[in-house]
């Protein structure tokens, strides 16, 4: 019986404390910042001195020798023929594809064609007239003083609502 509680305790005690190493600060190791031209706002990609903006960041998309900035890396927007590129949500929680400079990949933000990259598709950040990718919309990735543009996440599973 003592060997019993003396177990659960452990477990309770030490189980808050393992939580706490799996996530970082802000609760997701795969959120990768917002998608926008907001340069004041901490989690935009446009923030230069912010951690997801930043030239020098690993969570950057504007890192030239990042995970997710460098022209060779499979997981970079830059790299043309990359296909595991992070993933855009819309503030509703609407999947708008991968940012991604790969025009072939049918997800991809860049492909004219595709129902994320085309500039007349409701889920594309393209559609200057979309909430998505209008200059005027507080969901859009393309205006400066967006609320809430969509946000960018490395692994799709790990996205808490």
């Amino acid at each position: 019986m003592r060997i019993f509680i003396f177990s659960f305790l452990l477990v309770i005690l030490i189980s808050p404390v393992y939580t706490a190493s799996i996530y970082s600060e802000d609760g997701d190791d795969t959120y990768l910042g917002k998608l926008g031209g907001n340069s004041l706002d901490p989690d935009s990609t446009s923030n230069p001195i912010g951690q997801y903006g930043s030239s020098i960041s690993p969570k950057s998309i504007n890192n030239p020798i990042g995970k997710y900035g460098s022209p060779i890396s499979p997981n970079s927007v830059n790299n043309p023929l990359a296909t595991d590129t992070p993933k855009l949500y819309g503030h509703d929680g609407e999947y708008l594809g991968k940012v991604s400079s790969n025009p072939l990949d049918p997800d991809s933000t860049s492909n004219p064609i595709g129902q994320y990259g085309s500039p007349i598709s409701p889920k594309s950040i393209n559609n200057p007239i979309g909430q998505y990718g209008s200059s005027i919309s507080p969901y859009s990735s393309k205006n400066p003083l967006a609320t809430n543009p969509p946000k960018l996440y490395d692994d799709w599973t790990n996205i808490k609502e």
